[in-house]
Parts: C-alpha cells; structure tokens; sequence
C-alpha cells in the first residue's frame, strides 16, 4: 500500500509539473496552423471571458508565441528605430522583460505592415525572431541575449513577413524579399550560418497578366518556410516568385521545384493528407503537388490554377479531403483537395466595417478560428458546408493569427495582447 502511494503521489507530481502545451512558433507544434487540444473558448467579448489584456507600444502584425508560462512576441518601436522581444506572464500578462536591437536605417515598407512583422520560434531554451536587416537573434529565458546573425540588408516597400523555423539544431530563416533574398540555415546554439541559398527573385519572360505593366516591387515572396517529413525524408517548402521549391534541411541542396504561382505571394505551403497545397498572392496561381522526388516536377502537379479571382494573405488549412482558406477581402472558401473545385464561398460577417483577414485560420478539432480586421474572431464549421458558430467581437485591427496553448487563446491587436479563457 505505501509502495502504490508512493507512485501515485510522484504520478501526480509530474502531472502538475508539465508545462502547457506549447505554440512554439507561428504555425503551432506541427507546423499546420492546428490545435492538437480541443478545449479552447467558443465565445467571448471585451467583458466575457477575457482573462487579461495587455497594451502594447506600437501597432504590429506578428502573432504571439507560448511555452509554459511566457507569452512571447516581437515588437517594433520607434517605426523600427527599435526591434525587440516582448516576454509576458501567461498568468497576468505582465511584462516580464522587453530586449531588441537599435536599427537606425531607414527600411522600407507598407503603411499597413510594421517593422518586426516576423513571429518569434522557440525550443523552451532559447526563443530567436528575425529583425530583418537588424539582424536575426536569439534569447535565453531572462532575455538575454545570446547571438545576433547579420545577413544583410532586407529591403522590399512592403517590408517583411516571413518568420524563422526551428528543425533539429538548425534555424532556417527566409531572408527576403528584396535585392539579397536568401534562404538561410543558421546554428540554434551559437547563430553559425551552416549554408546559404540565395533567392534571387524575377518575373518571367511573360509576365503574369496582372502583374503588366506594374512595378518590380510587386515581386518576392513573404511566404513562411514549412518543414515536411515525406517518405523518410525532410524537406524545406518554400513558395518563392513564380515556383514552389524544396531544399535539404542538412545542405541546401534543392530537391525539387515546380511552376505555377505567380511572381507575388504572400501566404505558405500547407502540407496534408499526403498533399501540398500553394497559393500565389494577389490573385495569382494555386498548385497541389505532392512532396518527394527530384528536379523540375510541373509535370506532376495534382492541381493547377493559373489564376484565382480572390486575393489570399492566410495560408490555407487542410482538413478531411477539403481546404479551406479565409481570402483577404472577407470571405472563407472550401475547395475539395481531390480535384480543386470550389466547394462554396461565403461572405465572413463583421461587427465593425472591415471584413477583411490578413491573418491565418486556425484548426481546433472540427472548428476554424479566424480573425478579421474589425477585431472579431469568427468561430466556423471545418465541413463543406458553410457555417457561422460564433462572432467574438474586440473592435481593435488585428493582422495576427491568434495562438492555442492549454484552453487559451492568445490575440495580438494593433493595440493589445489578450488572454482569452473560460471564465475570468
């Protein structure tokens, strides 16, 4: 009897001691905008179920990050005179310290796209965001800093977008778009580049349609790097102008590539059941393929569409034979992965006049998270058929996509950083 005690009492020791379930990155654990836990609130206002909300200094668009109790996100002050690291108490939302760089140079980028546009990645030992041409850095718990990777300048008149990823001991950073885009593959421990690919961007000989006669800053992609395990082997997706290329985690080495989006994107690969799903930006090409093999792969896309009529900014979400993606000008959208076609499209209401959503969709059991820039998360149907569960109102822009940790959810605004939970 003491002996049975003795193990419950260590087995309820151990449970009380794990950390919450993480959002390590801005894509989550699995890098597939998805929740693995279900129990998260459905509903909620400014005065339902909001356990705290904190303001933040300036406006910016990078979604907040969770391990244990420390709610991370990046923060450009000063228009960017200033890029740092903001680590919050999960419990109170108090801020726990704030570390960046000065960056005195004047980047440029889009009226709605503040500096420090990257989300942060962590490995609960060390938490690293890319400041574009401040540099890429890494933190430890109390903020200090660790190592800072120079890669030079990151200049595009949109800004930045692309957020770092962690695979092994490696932090693969997308340094782009603009002049000197490249992929990188830096060491997570000291910040050591282990291999460089540059990137550079072109239109093609024809230009697409609705790119004529428009500048070259309508180029590059702002696209995420996605890490996949297919067929026993690792592979880096990466949407770049005009292709869909994959590269060796280890060395750079391209794997594969294959034509069909346009020189613009903005969203990022999504990868399931057993297919990649790409969306070209500003209404540009779509391409299903599936990873694996090697060189110049077009001839085996699943699905080509050259040109869509809607303009997507969030990246799409996969689900029991159907993808679903919130297009940037107020609409949710369910296409069947076997074949492409659309199964509906649906006006996404609004409390304010903005329906709009910049952000991504978020998977949480057969339900779809999606913030618009009125403020609203609107909770949906994942199924084929259109349907409205719940409108949760903030009335502050947000261009983030909201974070999942053990029953919260994380919202970063224009002008704050919530904590929504059941009950206060």
């Amino acid at each position: 009897m003491p002996v049975r005690l003795s193990a419950l009492l260590v087995a309820c020791v151990t449970c009380v001691s794990l950390p919450a379930a993480p959002w390590p990155s801005w894509r989550g654990p699995n890098q597939n905008n998805s929740a693995p836990e279900t129990n998260f609130p459905v509903r909620w206002s400014k005065t339902e179920n909001v356990k705290w909300r904190t303001e933040l200094p300036e406006a910016g668009n990078a979604s907040p990050i969770v391990w244990g109790n420390t709610v991370f996100v990046t923060q450009a002050v000063q228009d960017g005179k200033q890029r740092t690291l903001m680590a919050f108490d999960r419990q109170t939302g108090k801020l726990r310290w704030q570390q960046g760089v000065a960056y005195d140079e004047a980047d440029p980028r889009h009226k709605t796209n503040p500096h420090c546009a990257a989300s942060p990645v962590t490995d609960g030992e060390r938490v690293i965001a890319s400041f574009a041409s401040a540099g890429v850095v890494a933190y430890d718990w109390s903020g200090k800093q660790l190592w800072r990777a120079d890669l030079g300048k990151q200049r595009h008149e949109w800004g930045q977008g692309s957020s770092p990823v962690i695979h092994g001991d490696l932090v693969i950073v997308y340094h782009g778009p603009g002049e000197f885009s490249a992929l990188y593959a830096l060491d997570k421990r000291t910040g050591e580049q282990k291999w460089t690919v540059p990137l550079k961007e072109h239109h093609p000989a024809e230009r697409f349609d609705g790119f004529a006669g428009k500048s070259d800053g309508m180029l590059g992609t702002f696209s995420t790097p996605l890490l996949i395990t297919a067929a026993g082997r690792d592979e880096i997706v990466l949407p770049v102008a005009n292709r869909v290329r994959a590269f060796a985690p280890q060395t750079g080495r391209e794997l594969w590539s294959a034509e069909g989006i346009n020189p613009l994107v903005y969203s990022s690969t999504s990868y399931g059941e057993g297919t990649l799903v790409t969306m070209g930006g500003f209404f540009g090409g779509v391409v299903f393929i599936k990873p694996g093999g090697e060189g110049d792969r077009t001839a085996k896309r699943l699905f080509h569409e050259p040109r869509m009529k809607k303009h997507t900014i969030g990246s799409p979400i996969i689900k029991d034979g159907h993808i679903y993606v919130s297009v940037t000008d107020g609409f949710l959208q369910c296409y069947a992965l076997a074949t492409g076609k659309l199964v509906f499209e649906e006006r996404l209401p609004a409390t304010g006049s903005n329906s709009a959503t910049w952000g991504s969709p978020v998977l949480v059991g057969d339900r779809l998270y999606v913030v618009n820039q009125s403020g609203d998360t609107l909770v949906l149907r994942a199924a084929p058929k259109f349907e409205l569960i719940a409108s949760n109102p903030l009335g502050e822009l947000s261009n983030s996509t909201p974070a999942f940790s053990d029953g919260q959810v994380f919202l970063r605004t224009h002008a704050a950083l919530y904590c929504v939970a059941e009950g206060k």
